[in-house]
């Protein structure tokens, strides 16, 4: 890592620490979840550790069968839970997510606008297209990903327009003369296109002069392309350093590609943690997290993802390149697809250690299981290798694991001199740009 830039650190506000049996643990504050106080709370604490952003995921659709477990999916709508937490902080990014797949651009533009006002410059908008709830919205199926990436591209271009449509230099506010407004700068974006149709203006102005920052989830192909295209970065599952370095790399070039520059986009790893004071420790808190995690549920996923059953495998038999049948012709997820069967040509693993991996049992995320000391080794050594520009955490296991992540961990990376040791600036832009 070069000393030109710092990490750039963001905060899942999914409660991932909550995640398995961790919910059931005294201090969880599981029944608080769909109030605003539980995420105000960890939002004024990621802004205390001085990260660029707070990250809401989100999806729409429910899978019922997972809740007799756990809260699984459910959640608050994450504009309105970040508007919310706009008025309690006043530096940290608040970053939404909203597909493209089922919404109109023009009330997303709208959408994502008014919360950059309210937060005074503070808005992103994660974009996604979307795995599942086509049913929801009169899909008979989901999109294949190259269709759902073309409708990604067209409306977040006028997403972008429409932003542009009623610049902030547009508006006089002049008591003296009468004058509210210059209309010969607003002007409609008069779009026609394969998916939309939208004449203009936006109803709002743009909130100052600083545009709002675009991060896109996902590492296909067509994911990739998309995100180099228009992206300030690329929120990514990589399991390995390996993955996250050439991610990195396609995606700097692909940039070049669209006739951006490499350093416009920055890849952020999820990195999942389970922290705790020793390495013993870290490891009980995974195992007893992940202690009733589902045999048969997991084993599904897999046949799922690679067309291999293993259920009548014991868990001492390696699982090889030579055990993989040719790939499912239609998966939920390619990447997680791609990544899990690289995961098995790459190590063999044991059908038990394959179980506890975390391209099986969450989203195939960068993990680190051990001591704080631990983790800024680890963190360290992606960032000299080019592996990655910042990460997103997504703690586990307990909510002490959290407040690890955001009181001993990200200052313990500040005072190396990888992060920040304040903020710089004021808005979202501003941080991700320092």
């Amino acid at each position: 890592m070069t000393k030109r830039n710092k990490l750039h650190i963001g905060m899942s506000l999914a409660p991932t620490w909550l995640n398995g049996d961790a919910w059931r643990r005294p201090d969880s504050d599981i029944e608080g979840i769909f109030g605003t106080d539980f995420y105000v709370d960890i939002a004024k604490r990621s802004e205390a550790a001085k990260l660029d952003f707070v990250f809401r995921p989100d999806s729409l659709f429910l899978n019922a069968a997972v809740l007799e477990d756990g809260p699984g999916f459910s959640a608050l709508d994450p504009t309105i839970l970040l508007a919310a937490i706009a008025r309690e902080t006043s530096r940290i990014g608040l970053l939404s997510t909203v597909s493209t797949t089922f919404y109109p651009p023009y009330v997303i533009a709208r959408q994502i606008q008014s919360l950059n006002w309210i937060s005074n410059g503070r808005a992103g908008w994660n974009i996604v297209t979307a795995l599942d709830g086509n049913e929801n919205f009169g899909l008979p199926a989901m999109p294949s990903p190259q269709e759902r990436y073309d409708r990604a591209a067209e409306f977040a271009g006028v997403v972008r327009r429409l932003w542009d449509s009623y610049p902030n230099e547009a508006l006089r506010v002049d008591r003296a003369s009468g004058r509210y407004a210059d209309p010969s700068l607003i002007r409609p974006i008069d779009h026609e296109g394969p998916h939309f149709s939208v004449k203009g203006p936006l109803n709002l102005p743009a909130c100052g002069r600083t545009r709002i920052p675009l991060i896109q989830a996902g590492a296909s192909p067509a994911g990739r392309n998309f995100a180099a295209s228009i992206a300030d970065a690329i929120f990514a599952s990589t399991p390995d350093r390996d993955a996250a370095t050439e991610l990195r790399k396609d995606l700097r070039e692909r940039a070049v590609g669209h006739g951006r520059k490499a350093d416009d986009i920055r890849v952020l790893p999820g990195l999942s943690l389970y922290l705790a004071g020793s390495r013993e420790e870290a490891r009980d808190l995974f195992a007893e997290t992940h202690a009733r995690v589902d045999r048969a549920r997991k084993i599904t996923s897999i046949r799922d993802m690679t067309g291999l059953d293993l259920t009548e495998w014991e868990d001492d038999r390696a699982v090889t390149g030579a055990d993989l049948p040719e790939p499912p012709q239609k998966v939920r997820s390619r990447t997680h697809s791609d990544l899990l069967r690289r995961l098995i040509l790459r190590e063999e693993p044991r059908l038990a250690d394959l179980l506890m991996r975390p391209e099986v049992i969450g989203s195939a995320h960068w993990q680190l299981i051990g001591t704080v000391d631990d983790a800024v080794a680890e963190i360290r050594a992606w960032a000299e290798a080019g592996a990655m520009d910042g990460f997103i955490a997504v703690p586990g296991g307990s909510v002490d694991c959290m407040r690890l992540v955001l009181e001993q961990l990200v200052p313990a990376l500040a005072e190396e001199g990888l992060f920040r040791q304040d903020y710089a600036g004021t808005t979202f832009l501003d941080h991700l740009t320092e």
